[in-house]
């Protein structure tokens, strides 16, 4: 079973496909990149822009990437809500195939700090609002696109958690800096072992990748040789999905479940009863309260 989270890494100006912004300072540049397909500002075969561009009124064009893509998805941060609702609804209307909703702590590279981690909704009120929507919209027979959710996820029960909190609608959950922070300490362990300056708390493990990186074996089975052009970073990263991903396993089979489908709101249960009221996921001293109450009826017939 693949893993089951959507990389979704801090973003940067440009990275996007909806950015590749650039500045460009020559018409004919400008000229041949609009007629690549690109949105170019201000409109370079416009006569009144030529002339302005004629006589210095206009010095520089702005080229945006056009969306080409066949599925159009929406990211949307730990607002009110108000601002819940009209993503959802409007999504819905719309029929977007994708809709993420980012709760706090979580945010773009861009992002005040006090904001990742302060303002706005955290995850867990934030989902539970999400799927009371859904639920409502769904009632009114509209069809609900897949959903995702964001916000400080790094492991696999919490993975788990909203995958089964937002079941059915909720697909996938995206990850941030729980992946980024591996990729990070990889590059940092090539850079240590290239200045022969291990930190101790590495070199325990050992001093070479094939040592210190429990997957590398089964990449090399996979890329031969190949593999010594595969970044330490990128090695991290692939080793922490397969620990996630095993991770998650473990819980699915403890669970019974052995299909990402069947995860559901069943499996969990809420330790607090403010945590019931605000998601409506049964507090421990109801969940599955007839079930036990079933069997020591059960039991009591028996014994007679």
């Amino acid at each position: 079973m693949a893993p089951v989270s959507g990389i979704c890494t801090r973003c940067v100006d440009g990275c996007r496909g909806i950015g590749g912004e650039i500045k460009v300072k020559d018409i004919d540049r400008a000229r041949e990149l609009k007629a690549r397909g690109y949105l170019v500002t201000p409109d370079p075969d416009a006569h009144d822009i030529k002339e302005a561009y004629k006589i210095g009124a206009i010095r520089e064009f702005e080229r945006h990437s056009r969306l080409g893509f066949k599925r159009i998805t929406l990211k949307t941060g730990a607002y009110s809500m108000v601002e819940t609702a009209m993503a959802l609804a409007y999504g819905t209307e719309a029929k977007l195939d994708l809709i993420t909703f980012d709760g706090a702590p979580g945010g773009t590279g861009m992002s005040p700090w006090p904001m990742m981690n302060e303002w706005g909704i955290p995850t867990f009120y934030l989902q539970s609002l999400v799927h009371e929507f859904a639920e409502k919209l769904k009632a009114q027979g509209k069809r609900v696109p897949d959903l995702a959710m964001a916000g400080g996820f790094s492991s696999e029960d919490g993975i788990f958690k909203a995958l089964a909190m937002g079941a059915p609608d909720v697909k996938a959950v995206c990850m941030g800096s729980g992946l980024m922070i591996p990729g990070m300490v990889g590059n940092n362990i090539a850079k240590w072992i290239k200045e022969d300056d291990l930190p101790k708390t590495v070199s325990e493990y050992g001093r070479k990748p094939e040592e210190i990186f429990v997957h590398y074996e089964e990449l090399l089975d996979k890329y031969g040789s190949d593999v010594k052009d595969i970044p330490l970073g990128a090695i991290g990263i692939y080793s922490y999905c397969q620990k996630t991903r095993t991770g998650l396993q473990q819980l699915m089979a403890g669970s019974r479940n052995f299909s990402l489908s069947t995860i559901s709101r069943n499996d969990l249960m809420s330790l607090t009863e403010e945590a019931t009221r605000i998601s409506s996921i049964p507090y421990v001293m109801d969940a599955y309260r007839q079930e036990a109450e079933d069997i020591l009826t059960q039991t009591e017939s028996i014994l007679e």
